[in-house]
């Protein structure tokens, strides 16, 4: 699994024409900030202080939220006029509330709303105001660094240095943060490139101290303490490649025992800057917008949809497996859609008028205009659909890739991380064009844009994990390796009894680190850059 995006978001609340509901004077607001995990049940997360005659209050305390982009997470903002010092607020007056998910303010960054009565009616000209900023310290530290004369440790060949870098807790222990790569055998070594986050180089403090042991790698695991050296990231970001920053090597032991002693070798920064990394949130809140295609199997292996062993039957509850992946992996992704318009491709059925054999159908039947109206309109054309198709073969993923893919391209051409596609296919399971699919990926992969795989049904589904390339990269049928990992594979059997939650919560888990990877790698900010401050 992919480490969760687990990112702490920081919302300010500001209201504008409260209701007036004291004599003599005004209202004295309150927000409280209600989270709902499910069904309908509420509980206060927070609340900020109380605001004393104010109908535009602008309140000081923010509320720190952990920010999940996989689930849909649904909040209330209660505003109350305090007129007591209880804690309850049944006995103050209501002034109204707005409900939404944390996905739709990080989408719009600011966001302002009208406040409603608990019946849904607008609670005067009240509105409510939220914005979202993301805590976090997301400078880097790029390096470059070479050594020379470094002391030799083997007796058959030289040493084979690397460094580490450590800091130094507020208990005075150190902890390594990073480990370069080995150079074998070369006692003037020049490292790769790397690059350390500031925070975990040294806490963002400029002059905490840092200690650099260059050490020589042995296969045991004993390896050899060459020298080491303490300095500060305000000494080493004076590096230049005209002027570098050099550090002695120091080997304590050595130096004790022998008086002439200079030192073990010299460490030579050649290049250190800190720079600021966009994250997945800074593109979201930077304007860049996930537009999300569904495509959906219509083989002849669902089993004829009139029959209530097929997958495609809708139960008399209205729903089937592929009913609820779109719906769950959907409702998650529809935040970060401004205009909620979603193509909907069916394949490998045989399609109205002339009942040919289709592996790219819009299953609204209009070529020139495949979109649906937001998540329900997807689920309404996939019914409406169904009664008019047939059931084909055989199973080609790989049209659907690059049609998708054609848009990514253009999205491609773009100068900044304007948007980025994600492609849901749902299938019954045995794949026909496995190369073609493959080399399809292969381009996708340069593209941005990512592809989830959702099997229903009880097939054999190792091809599918074959194209999950979590197990290594995939390749081409040519050889070409994919240049990043896009695809995720989920069998819905592993979710058929979990809540429904679960679903979207591992197949979307990744998609925020792989749209990051795309846009760093060919360096693009999103078009409204809220991390360079």
């Amino acid at each position: 699994m992919a480490a969760q995006c687990v990112t702490k978001v920081e919302l300010t609340i500001s209201c504008n024409n409260l209701l007036d509901k004291d004599v003599g004077s005004k209202s004295d607001p309150l927000c409280v900030l209600l989270h709902n995990t499910s069904g309908q049940q509420w509980y206060e997360v927070d609340r900020t202080e109380r605001v004393k005659n104010s109908l535009n209050p602008k309140f000081a305390k923010r509320f720190l939220i952990d920010y999940y982009f996989e689930l849909v997470q649904k909040f209330k903002f209660g505003i109350y006029d305090i007129d007591n010092k209880t804690i309850d607020l049944s006995d103050d007056d209501f002034l109204g509330e707005f409900e939404c998910t944390l996905g739709q303010i990080v989408s719009s960054k600011t966001l302002t709303r009208p406040l409603l009565f608990k019946n849904g009616k607008p609670a005067g000209k009240g509105s409510i105001t939220i914005t979202a900023e993301e805590v976090k310290d997301n400078r880097v530290v790029l390096f470059e660094i070479e050594a020379r004369k470094l002391d030799n440790k083997d007796f058959f060949g030289k040493s084979d240095p690397f460094l580490e870098f450590h800091k130094q807790t507020s208990e005075g222990n150190w902890v390594m943060v990073h480990r370069t790569e080995v150079i074998k055998n070369n006692l003037n070594p020049a490292w790769k490139p790397f690059k350390i986050p500031l925070n975990s180089l040294c806490y963002s403090d400029m002059d905490k101290t840092i200690k650099v042991e260059c050490y020589d790698y042995d296969n045991d695991g004993s390896h050899d303490l060459i020298g080491s050296f303490l300095t500060t990231m305000s000494k080493l970001k004076e590096a230049s490649r005209s002027s570098p920053v050099e550090f002695e090597c120091i080997n304590e032991k050595k130096r004790q025992k022998k008086k002439s002693y200079k030192n073990s070798g010299v460490v030579s920064v050649k290049h250190c800057e800190i720079i600021v990394e966009c994250t997945f949130l800074d593109y979201i809140m930077g304007g860049c917008q996930l537009n999300f295609t569904v495509g959906i199997d219509f083989t002849g292996s669902n089993g004829d949809p009139r029959s209530p062993d097929s997958l495609h039957f809708i139960s008399p509850n209205g729903v089937n497996e592929y009913l609820t992946a779109i719906w769950s992996v959907g409702m998650v992704i529809q935040d970060y859609d401004t205009d909620k318009m979603f193509p909907a491709f069916g394949f490998g059925a045989q399609i109205p008028p002339s009942f040919q054999v289709s592996h790219e159908f819009p299953l609204n039947f209009n070529p020139s205009n495949p979109f649906c109206t937001g998540i329900q309109g997807v689920i309404d054309a996939y019914r409406a659909c169904l009664p008019q198709i047939k059931l084909y073969g055989p199973t080609n993923f790989s049209p659907i890739i690059n049609h998708v893919a054609k848009f990514a391209g253009a999205a491609a051409q773009q100068q900044t991380a304007s948007q980025y596609f994600v492609l849901l296919i749902i299938t019954d399971g045995v794949i026909t064009d496995l190369d073609a699919t493959r080399s399809a990926i292969v381009n996708a992969a340069k593209l941005p844009m990512s592809i989830i795989i959702v099997g229903v049904g009880g097939a054999d589904f190792s091809a599918m994990e074959f194209l999950d390339g979590d197990n290594g990269s995939l390749r081409s049928p040519t050889g070409e390796p994919a240049i990043r990992d896009i695809v995720q594979f989920v069998p819905f059997r592993q979710f058929q009894s979990a809540p429904k939650e679960a679903l979207s919560q591992c197949v979307l888990a990744e998609v925020p680190q792989q749209v990051v990877n795309y846009f760093s790698t060919y360096k693009l900010q999103p078009p409204k850059n809220p991390a360079a401050k």
